[in-house]
């Protein structure tokens, strides 16, 4: 690894600040970050610890949401009595990711901007890799791609979004708060992550130099009926092959309002908006929830070794709403 400067900031401003040097990065927990320094997929000149900038709180906001500082370690995060208590779904999410260790290290605003797993990407001896290197080709399309995306890919990337817990904000209606040299705004989850398109080296729609500063989830509305449910190779410390997030209202058997979100299968978590309309209302059984899927998955298109995984994701889906529906 290279020599490189450290600055510790001292508040968001002074952060934002301090990052718009060349070639200069944020660190917080620094999980996924210093791996790609230490494989050279990264190369910052400086980094910036933002770890004493603040925002590891979690508060309630008016009206019975929550914000959850982009601080706050994923442990605490899945362990907190108002997530576990509110937004189960998030605290399954959380929990399922990674290893103890590292949920007590990484952060929610680092969590949100994983880069992708992809072994092209990640391993610098292969060429071919228009995230890594825009231009050059994607080496996943004709070689293993056993991982990798069969919804929203383009001809230049078909690598996937690895995180968890991203995929639970999605099916939460979380929003995004972020500050940089422009000021304040809020973005929705659902807007938050790209598609690669031609260019699969951006992955966010974060402007340079902003900063995540807090992650807020509206007034609870999946209290009992919600459930996370990861498919990978082994049991633990493992990324999803295909994970399903779903969270039910419901008054008996009858749903009032679904909420389904795939990971593992695209660029950005998944959800579709007709999906979830197909359950409303109606009583939950297999059937609906396999048409449900179906719908979800519409357009799913496998490479060469990965075509298990449309079944694979429509039997998740199906077995994520029931449990959901089975839960209390």
């Amino acid at each position: 690894m290279r020599a490189i400067d450290f600055d510790q900031a001292s508040d968001p401003a002074s952060a934002i600040r301090l990052v718009q040097q060349p070639n200069t990065k944020f660190i917080g927990g620094g999980t996924n970050l210093l791996d790609l320094m230490k494989g050279d997929v990264e190369q910052p000149l400086r980094l910036v610890d933002i770890n004493h900038i603040g925002l590891d709180q979690i508060t309630e906001l008016p009206g019975g949401g929550l914000r959850i500082g982009a601080l706050a370690r994923n442990s605490d995060t899945a362990n907190h009595a108002l997530v576990r208590s509110r937004y189960p779904l998030l605290t399954q999410a959380l929990l399922s990711g990674a290893s103890p260790q590292l949920r007590n290290m990484a952060t929610i605003g680092g969590n949100l901007l994983q880069r992708t797993r992809c072994p092209y990407f990640m391993d610098t001896a292969f060429a071919m890799c228009n995230k890594r290197a825009p231009g050059s080709g994607c080496g996943a399309r004709e070689g293993y791609n056993r991982m990798h995306a069969i919804l929203g890919a383009s001809s230049a990337c078909i690598a996937v979004n690895p995180s968890d817990m991203n995929v639970a904000l999605v099916a939460l209606d979380a929003v995004i708060q972020v500050s940089g040299p422009k000021g304040e705004r809020s973005i929705p989850i659902a807007g938050f992550h790209r598609l690669p398109g031609t260019m699969p080296q951006v992955d966010t729609v974060l402007q340079p130099a902003e900063l995540i500063t807090a992650v807020d989830l509206p007034p609870p509305a999946f209290t009992r009926h919600t459930h996370y449910l990861k498919v990978r190779e082994r049991n633990s410390y493992a990324f999803a092959l295909v994970s399903a997030a779903a969270a039910l209202d419901m008054i008996g058997a009858t749903v009032r309002q679904a909420r389904i979100a795939l990971g593992g299968v695209a660029h950005k978590p998944w959800r579709v908006p007709a999906a979830e309309a197909l359950l409303a209302g109606q009583a939950l059984d297999e059937a609906r929830c396999r048409q449900a899927a179906r719908v979800l998955l519409d357009g799913a298109q496998a490479f060469r070794d990965n075509g298990f995984k449309i079944q694979l994701a429509e039997r998740a889906v199906v077995r994520a709403l029931l449990e959901a529906g089975e839960s209390a």
